[in-house]
C-alpha cells in the first residue's frame, strides 16, 4: 500500500489539527464504541457495556481479546479511560497503541502504551515505546511507576501525535514528550496508523523478564475501557484522502505541553521513571540523536540502577526491548 499523497495529507492534517486549543481533558469528544471501533479478536472475551460507552476486554486460558479503530489516522489525539485488572497480574499485558504493522510489515510505525502486570503486592508498571519505519532495532522504551493504583479506578491515558512531536499523557499530565529531529529521518512515525486496544499473555517477558508468568487460577483478567476518543485525520486507504476533525466542540484537545504541565511532567519523570533508553549505557554508548539528557533524570536512574545507567556490567536478566509486531503474531495465532 503506497501513500503517494502523504506529504499533502501531512500538510492538511497539521493545518486542521493546529487550530485546536490546548486545555484540560474535561471536554473531550467522546464516542460510542460502534462509532469508531470494531472487534479485533477474542470472540466473547470482548463485551460492550453501558449502551456502547464502555468495553471490557478479558484474558483467560482460551484467549485474550482486543478491538481496533475502523479508520486509519495520520496524526491526532487518541485517548481512553482504562481500569486494569487487580490482584495477581504477573505476565498480563494490556496495550493501548497505534500501529500499521498489518500494512507495512517491514517498515511499520508504532506508538505504544503498554501496561505490565505484576505479582501480588507489586504495582503495575507502564511502558511507552515508539517505532518509525521499522526501526525495531532501536528500542525507544521508557518505563514508569504510577502515583496511583490503576486497578482501583479509571484513569485517562492519551496520545497526541503530530508531524513534529508525540506526547503521552496520564490524567492530563504529560509523562513523555518525544520531538522529531532531522537526524532521525524515517525513524519518526509518519505513515497512517490504526488504533488498537488489547489484553494478552506476555508471560515470556512482561514481568521480571519472564520469571513470573500468568496464573490462570486468577482468570479472567478484565481490562475496562471507557471515554473513548478518536480525534484526528482519518485517511481513506483507497482514495488517499484525509478527513480531519475540526475544532468545534473540542476545546479539551491539547496541542502540546503547557508551562504548568511541563513542571508536572518534570516532577513525574524525576520521581516515577524507572527506565529510559536515552540513559542506558549498556545498549547505547552514545545516546540516540533525539535524546535530550536531563542531569537530574540521569542521576536518579543511576541511583536506581547503577549497572544499566552507570558504567557497570550487563544484567543478562534485563529485557527492555519488545516490538508490537511480535504481539500481532501472538494475537493472529489465537
Amino acid at each position: 500500500m503506497g501513500f503517494s499523497y502523504l506529504g499533502c495529507l501531512v500538510m492538511v492534517c497539521c493545518l486542521q489539527l493546529g487550530v485546536l486549543v490546548s486545555g484540560s481533558t474535561k471536554n473531550l469528544p467522546i464516542i460510542h464504541f460502534d462509532e469508531g471501533y470494531t472487534h479485533l479478536f477474542g470472540e466473547d472475551n470482548l463485551v460492550v457495556v453501558r449502551d456502547g460507552k464502555s468495553v471490557h476486554l478479558s484474558l483467560d486460558e482460551r484467549t485474550g481479546s482486543g478491538f481496533v479503530s475502523q479508520d486509519l489516522y495520520l496524526h491526532g489525539f487518541f485517548s481512553a479511560s482504562i481500569k486494569l485488572p487487580a490482584d495477581y497480574t504477573a505476565g498480563v499485558v494490556v496495550a493501548f497503541y497505534m500501529s500499521n504493522g498489518d500494512m507495512f510489515e517491514k517498515n511499520h510505525d508504532e506508538i505504544d502504551f503498554e501496561f505490565l502486570g505484576n505479582i501480588r503486592g507489586k504495582d503495575w508498571r507502564i511502558q511507552t515505546n515508539i517505532y518509525g519505519n521499522g526501526s525495531t532495532n532501536v528500542g525507544r522504551e521508557e518505563r514508569y511507576n504510577l502515583w496511583f493504583d490503576p486497578a482501583e479506578d479509571y484513569h485517562q491515558y492519551s496520545i497526541l501525535w503530530t508531524d513534529s512531536q508525540i506526547i503521552f499523557y496520564v490524567d492530563n499530565v504529560p509523562i513523555r514528550e518525544f520531538k522529531r529531529t532531522e537526524s532521525m529521518g524515517g525513524d519518526f512515525p509518519s505513515k497512517p496508523m490504526t488504533l488498537y486496544a488489547t489484553i494478552w499473555d506476555g508471560s515470556d517477558w512482561a514481568t521480571n523478564g519472564g520469571k513470573y508468568r500468568v496464573n490462570y487460577k486468577y482468570a479472567p483478567y478484565i481490562a475496562e475501557f471507557s471515554d473513548l476518543v478518536l480525534h484526528g485525520c482519518a485517511v481513506d486507504p483507497i482514495e488517499h484522502m484525509a478527513r480531519c476533525d475540526n475544532a468545534e466542540g473540542s476545546e479539551g484537545i491539547p496541542t502540546g505541553v503547557t508551562r504548568v504541565q511541563r513542571i508536572k511532567m518534570e516532577g513525574f519523570r524525576k520521581k516515577h521513571m524507572t527506565y529510559s533508553y536515552c540513559y542506558d549505557h549498556i545498549r547505547y554508548k552514545v545516546p540516540p540523536s533525539e535524546c535530550v539528557i536531563n542531569p537530574q533524570e540521569a542521576e536518579r536512574l543511576r541511583t536506581f540502577d547503577p549497572v544499566t545507567f552507570g558504567n557497570g556490567r550487563r544484567h543478562h536478566s534485563k529485557r527492555h526491548h519488545h516490538s508490537r509486531i511480535s504481539q500481532a503474531k501472538v494475537t493472529s495465532s489465537i
